[in-house]
């Protein structure tokens, strides 16, 4: 296994369960929508409506991690990142794996393994209201997305070396192909010249080689 092919397995790991876990943003819309309904109309809220909606969204933030972690999607200070060097954002992210993501992934798992086990051996529900719901399968999700947080950790320590040996970020699996569907729709426009379209593909062209030349998009955003 040569180490793109291995980068590209975690990354598909990673977004196989980040769409599988997007779908409960829908469960959660609809939930919500159900209970306005109930409450505002029918005059019959429901208990434990506000457990349900904290474990539906609390499954879906933290199982998506590792998707946004792939799809280098999280949160960064990019005014100074974005203008350095491959190699210098690559020992920078490097550090910051190693001072930070790895001893905070680690201390995610090992204490959300602690915490699901005890609510798991006192079979614990929710205390908000009377009667909750059950909530150790909803604990469970704590060290299951430590774990697959962790996995795709590693597949961006090893970009890192990479991108230290060679100058160059490896590729990233990409989830959409934003630039695909600009062309696909120039070239079933009506309404756009053969010079115009012509254009736009090549000015898009040339804003996804920029990005990629200054590594925007690519290492650990902590």
């Amino acid at each position: 296994m040569t180490v793109q092919s291995f980068l590209f397995k975690v990354d598909k790991v990673s977004t196989w369960v980040g769409k599988a876990i997007s779908w409960l943003i829908v469960l959660l819309m609809l939930v919500i929508c159900v209970e306005v309904f109930k409450r505002y109309m029918l005059n019959a809220p429901t208990a434990w409506i506000f457990d349900l909606s904290n474990i539906v969204y609390g499954t879906f933030f933290m199982l998506c991690g590792a998707y946004t972690l792939a799809q280098n999607g999280h949160v960064r200070g990019d005014f100074l990142y974005s203008n350095m060097k491959p190699r210098t954002q690559a020992a920078l992210d490097l550090i910051l794996y190693f001072v930070f993501f790895i001893p905070g992934i680690l201390a995610l798992v090992y204490a959300g393994y602690q915490y699901a086990g005890d609510s798991w051996r006192i079979l614990e529900h929710s205390n908000t209201t009377a009667n909750g719901p059950p909530v150790y399968h909803f604990k469970t999700v704590i060290p299951i997305a430590g774990a697959l947080m962790m996995l795709q950790g590693v597949a961006e320590i090893v970009r890192c070396v990479v991108c230290l040996k060679t100058g160059e970020w490896p590729e990233r699996l990409k989830d959409a192909e934003e630039i695909d569907v600009i062309e696909q729709q120039l070239a079933n426009s009506e309404f756009v010249s053969d010079e115009d379209r012509k254009l736009a593909i090549e000015g898009a062209h040339q804003i996804e080689e920029a990005a990629k030349q200054r590594g925007m998009g690519d290492g650990a955003k902590l």
